[in-house]
C-alpha cells in the first residue's frame, strides 16, 4: 500500500491511498483509524506534501562503508568504522516535499546530496529487541539529506550544515511493502546517474537502529529514521535537479535554486 499526504486549493491537507495514477482519499491517517471518503483524485491534480511531519526526526550518521571511507578522506582523518548503531537528529523545519525547491544559501560553497532510505514509525515502541524491531514500522519513504560540507567541517554541531531550511526533501509517499533486499538506490543530477548502491548494504540495519534507539528513547507514530547513504556527491549548483530513486518506492525529485536577495 502507498500512503500519500496531499493538498488541493481550498481543501487543506488529507491522506489517501495511491492506486496507479489516482488517489483514494481517506478520513483519518495511516497512524490511527481511517475510512474511505468516496473521493478520488488524479495524482496530477494535487500537490504532493511531505508524507508525514514527524514528532522527532532521527538520522543514522555514517552507515555505509564506502561513504565512511570517503568522509574520512575528505577530512584527512583515519577511517573509523562505527562499532555499533548510533543515531542522531535532524530538524523538522528543514523538511520539504517532492518537487519543492532546495534553497542554496548565498554564502554556501559546497552543497551536496545524500540519497537515503527513510523509515516511518507506525506505533509507539520502547525497548524492542532486534527480532521485534520491525513490528513498529509502518513503511518507507525517500530522503535527500542535503549537506553543506564546508560548514560541516567548521561548526561544532550540524545546526546549519544539515538543518538549514529546505535541506531535507522527503517523499513522495510511504510504501508499506518494500523488498529491502532487492532495492537499489540511484541518484541522478540533471538526468545523469551520479550515485548507485544496494540499499540494504548498511553497516547496521534498520532493526539494529530501532532496537538501540528504543533501549533509551520511546518512538512514536509518525517519527522518521533516515538510514544513511553511500557514495560521493558532486557539488550542486542553482539550476540542478536531483532525483533520488529507491526501487520499490519511487522517485523523490527536487530542483536546487539560489537564495534570493
Amino acid at each position: 500500500m502507498r500512503w500519500i499526504r496531499f493538498s488541493r486549493p481550498g481543501a487543506g491537507h488529507a491522506y489517501g491511498i495511491v492506486e496507479g495514477e489516482r488517489i483514494r482519499e481517506v478520513r483519518g491517517t495511516p497512524f490511527d483509524a481511517y475510512e474511505a471518503t468516496g473521493r478520488m483524485h488524479l495524482l496530477s491534480d494535487v500537490k504532493i506534501e511531505v508524507p508525514v511531519v514527524p514528532r522527532t526526526f532521527y538520522a543514522a550518521g555514517l552507515n555505509y562503508v564506502h561513504h565512511i571511507q570517503e568522509h574520512a578522506e575528505r577530512l584527512g582523518e583515519k577511517v573509523n568504522v562505527p562499532v555499533r548503531a548510533e543515531i542522531g537528529y535532524r530538524a523538522v523545519n528543514a523538511l520539504v516535499a517532492h518537487e519543492e525547491a532546495v534553497v542554496i544559501p548565498a554564502d554556501a560553497t559546497q552543497v551536496e546530496y545524500e540519497g537515503e532510505l527513510a523509515v516511518v514509525i507506525g506505533r509507539k515502541a520502547r525497548d524492542l529487541s532486534e527480532a521485534e524491531a520491525l513490528s513498529c514500522v509502518l513503511g518507507y519513504t525517500i530522503g535527500n539529506d542535503v549537506s553543506e560540507r564546508d560548514w560541516q567541517k567548521i561548526d561544532r554541531t550540524f545546526w546549519r550544515s544539515k538543518n538549514t531550511d529546505t535541506f531535507k526533501p522527503m517523499g513522495p509517499w510511504i510504501e508499506t511493502e518494500l523488498d529491502l533486499e532487492a532495492a537499489q538506490t540511484t541518484v541522478r543530477v540533471n538526468g545523469t546517474t551520479t550515485t548507485q548502491f544496494r540499499t540494504a548494504d548498511m553497516l547496521f540495519g534498520i532493526a539494529a537502529f530501532i532496537a538501540e534507539t528504543t533501549r533509551y528513547i520511546t518512538l512514536y507514530p509518525g517519527d522518521v529514521m533516515w538510514m544513511g547513504t553511500d557514495g560521493k556527491s558532486p557539488t550542486l549548483s542553482p539550476g540542478d535537479v536531483v532525483e533520488v530513486e529507491i526501487g520499490g518506492i519511487g522517485v523523490l525529485r527536487n530542483p536546487f535554486v539560489a537564495e534570493e536577495g
